[in-house]
């Protein structure tokens, strides 16, 4: 272990209103994960539904194979950076996203970003938390076709799935580090398995792709459709780029983290939408129609105990996304709002209860529209918190903050009301050439592909040109670090 890595908490601060367990900096004792926890992390993340089928709404628009591998590659480099970024701070200080918010927003602007990453990871904790459900549904159908019959079985199955997260949530975030850590193989496993039935039963890996031009139902042509396709897929972790923190603050030290996420993020993504790719196009051979979803296909493929063996594993993948990537930042963000008041388990559970009443089930029913309504529209706010975070941290402080002042009321990081106008200004700047195209890509059926008009083309670059405007902005607004009550 690396000493220099780090900065340990030396004064108490246990007092201050600011403070709780939970949000308190992380101990090096506790600082145990290595560079395997950290890609088995990614690996765990990555694999899931939503990563399957991610190439499927940019072939239904009219991207072919390769293309849409291409683009996922790239989104998933280009996020990696702003990833590694901001997870220094949580390495070096052991603190979570919120903590380190208040560096550059103020002590009580904080909030502003951080009910913002939470009410994302709620929408997202609905939408896994639906797949889930659907997985667990058709598991019970294997096991006991009668329940096919059942007229809310898939809402009952939801209902379940949802109360086996809550279950884990309130076990906390050990029993995330373990989770991941074991699962990871187990769902490379899965995925592998599926990409050699495709290659068996669809005559050959290179035949199988040679049939994907018939999931191109989209003429759209590529050059007009890869600016807001490489922004949805940067989108797709563009909250995981702010709140990495949550994680790194475990980390043993700063090439562990970078390490670790280089080696778990682009390929496991890219891999996994391949593997989505080849089966998909596979079915097309075998049975004469795409079938996207991994737990339709599963249904179809096998016998009863194979079909439960690969729902448990589609639930496994649910379960590993949606407990680390959607419940450990927001549980950090709500207790953050009131720290001697909310928990971290007790933030869980709001994140939890907020996922259903965002209705998963219509945001994830159009491939389309969730790409490039939901991925780009959310990746604005990102981005725009994002460019803040890093030209504060990285530019501004030089890496540098005083520990104890970010739970102080009257500290350095108090600005003025604990508010620091210049991040709110920069935030609110960058989001706004944005919205326009957001309004008229929301209200567009299907999410279709917003036209290149002026506003439009922002939009389609909404990540790129938040994140770029915020940065600019809060360095010209900031020519140092305004600290104190300035």
């Amino acid at each position: 272990m690396a000493e220099r890595d780090f900065v340990e908490l030396i004064e108490d601060v246990s007092h201050s209103p600011l403070w709780n367990h939970d949000l308190a900096p992380t101990p090096l004792a506790r600082r145990t994960w290595s560079t395997y926890h950290i890609a088995a992390l990614w690996i765990g993340m990555s694999v899931v539904i939503t990563t399957y089928t991610l190439a499927s709404g940019l072939m239904a628009q009219g991207m072919n194979w390769w293309q849409a591998m291409l683009t996922i590659l790239l989104g998933n480099v280009v996020v990696l950076i702003p990833m590694m970024l901001n997870a220094h701070a949580g390495t070096k200080y052991g603190i979570s996203f919120p903590v380190l918010c208040r560096a550059s927003y103020g002590v009580t602007g904080a909030k502003v970003p951080a009910i913002l990453r939470a009410l994302v990871a709620c929408g997202w904790f609905g939408i896994q938390t639906w797949i889930g459900g659907l997985a667990l549904n058709t598991l019970l159908v294997a096991a006991w076709p009668g329940w096919s019959s059942v007229a809310i079985g898939t809402w009952m199955t939801f209902a379940i799935f949802w109360a086996v997260q809550v279950w884990l949530i309130v076990h906390g975030l050990e029993g995330i580090k373990k989770l991941e850590g074991w699962s990871a193989p187990l769902l490379l496993l899965g995925g592998v398995a599926l990409l050699a039935w495709a290659a068996r039963r669809g005559g050959g890996l290179v035949h199988v792709l040679s049939e994907s031009s018939r999931l191109q139902t989209g003429h759209t042509p590529f050059w007009r459709l890869f600016p807001s396709a490489l922004t949805a897929n940067v989108g797709y972790w563009a909250t995981l780029s702010l709140n990495i923190p949550d994680f790194t603050r475990y980390a043993q030290s700063q090439r562990s983290q970078a390490l670790g996420q280089a080696l778990g993020l682009p390929a496991t993504m890219t891999a996994f939408a391949f593997i989505g790719v080849a089966v998909t196009s596979a079915t097309v051979v075998v049975f004469g129609e795409a079938i996207w979803n991994p737990v339709d296909l599963i249904a179809r493929i096998g016998s009863a105990p194979v079909v439960m063996f690969g729902a448990i594993i589609v639930m496994l993948a649910q379960l590993t996304t949606n407990m680390a990537a959607n419940v450990v930042s927001p549980a950090n963000d709500f207790s953050s709002l009131a720290p001697k008041r909310i928990s971290y388990v007790a933030g869980g559970l709001i994140t939890a209860a907020i996922g259903i009443l965002m209705m998963p089930w219509k945001l994830y029913s159009d491939a389309a529209a969730f790409i490039f309504t939901w991925l780009i529209g959310y990746s604005s706010l990102m981005g725009a918190i994002g460019g803040v975070l890093i030209a504060d941290y990285w530019v501004l402080r030089r890496q540098q903050l005083t520990l104890a002042d970010l739970f102080k009321v009257d500290g350095r990081y108090s600005y003025r009301n604990g508010v620091n106008w210049r991040a709110m200004a920069a935030t609110t700047v960058a989001v706004m050439p944005v919205v326009p195209g957001f309004l008229r890509a929301a209200v567009t059926p299907g999410g279709q592909v917003p036209d290149p008009t002026w506003f439009d083309s922002f939009y389609t670059y909404a990540w790129f040109v938040t994140f770029a405007v915020g940065f600019v902005v809060y360095l010209m607004l900031s020519q140092k670090p305004q600290e104190g009550r300035a």
